[in-house]
């Protein structure tokens, strides 16, 4: 008898990470509806791939942070446009403003601190290799229900793990 589960044709994987982010885009959304103001003590840590398809920020930024990147909503930003395919703020760095234009594929992390709230994430196109080495579909001995893994100290961030069993 094979206790290994047969390879998937729905890309589960995905379906889950798409409606993670999802949740980042609601959420920014409703910043923007409200004129960019976060209600209560509500603010945000946005991590995202710099080098991932899609992300336009100022080529000081990029050389400084050549690999991920983390801004926080807070206090000073500005011009947040929210799509559906991602987001776009005006921010500033050492005192000079820049615009950054960030697509949700590109995101890693979503955290909200005041609620003790996170998401993380996989990059989408960012290091094809590494992606499918943790995607799950494509090898016979990964395990294709995702895993759930609370925080040890308690919080609500969630990490969703289609990698090998464990």
């Amino acid at each position: 008898m094979n206790d290994t589960p047969p390879d998937s044709l729905i890309p589960y994987d995905e379906i889950v990470q798409e409606a993670l982010r999802a949740v980042v885009g609601r959420v920014l959304g409703q910043v923007e509806a409200s004129n960019g103001t976060l209600p209560g003590n509500h603010h945000f840590y946005i991590t995202f791939k710099t080098n991932a398809p899609g992300v336009d920020i100022p080529a000081e930024l990029k050389a400084r942070f050549p690999d991920d990147m983390t801004i926080v909503l807070q206090n000073k930003f500005w011009d947040l446009i929210v799509s559906d395919q991602g987001f776009s703020v005006g921010l500033s760095f050492n005192q000079i403003p820049a615009k950054l234009n960030v697509p949700f594929s590109a995101i890693t992390a979503f955290v909200d601190p005041a609620v003790d709230f996170g998401l993380q994430f996989q990059a989408i196109g960012d290091n094809e290799d590494e992606l499918s080495s943790h995607a799950g579909n494509d090898e016979t001995d990964r395990d294709l229900a995702a895993r759930v893994t609370p925080s040890e100290d308690g919080s609500n961030v969630v990490s969703v793990d289609f990698g090998k069993k464990k």
